[in-house]
């Protein structure tokens, strides 16, 4: 019985653009609605800025510029459910911008499909897998590979 739960993980969902997306529950830290950001001159054009996440210094990071991925059009409703998903890359705090977060939701490693070459610009080298849904893709992005170490270590000077 245990062997077809480590099969199984828990993922938060979230809309960029017309995809939905998912990430590891185990490295999301939290999700926030959309604040201030402060921009910082010089970051690399994917950093939308900095925010200021209870006296700790968050970059926040833009897949809609780094990937050229179209915001959605959104109603007023769906508005109040974007901001930033909080997540936790070797150690280092990251916001990234959501269009629209959906749900947490469990799904069998075993029915990962590999994802095609190019899935709606975002390479298939940051794409761990995708699930079929009726309305589409589920696209699990592997967020370990979003930013390479010396993104990261750039990124970590923007947050000091």
């Amino acid at each position: 019985m245990a062997e077809t739960e480590d099969k199984k993980i828990q993922l938060v969902t979230f809309q960029l653009g017309e995809e939905l997306y998912g990430i590891d529950i185990m490295t999301v830290e939290g999700i926030v609605r959309v604040e201030e950001t402060r921009s910082i001159p010089n970051a690399p054009p994917y950093v939308d800025g900095i925010f200021n996440l209870r006296g700790e210094i968050i970059p926040i990071i833009s897949l809609h510029k780094r990937f050229h991925i179209r915001k959605s059009v959104m109603s007023e409703e769906d508005e109040l459910l974007s901001g930033f998903v909080i997540i936790k890359i070797s150690g280092m705090k990251l916001g990234i911008i959501i269009d629209k977060v959906s749900r947490v939701v469990t799904v069998d490693l075993e029915k990962m499909q590999q994802p095609p070459q190019m899935l709606s610009g975002i390479g298939a080298e940051y794409i761990q897998g995708v699930f079929s849904r009726d309305e589409g893709y589920l696209i699990i992005l592997n967020i370990e590979r979003l930013f390479d170490p010396k993104e990261l270590q750039k990124l970590g000077t923007i947050s000091r």
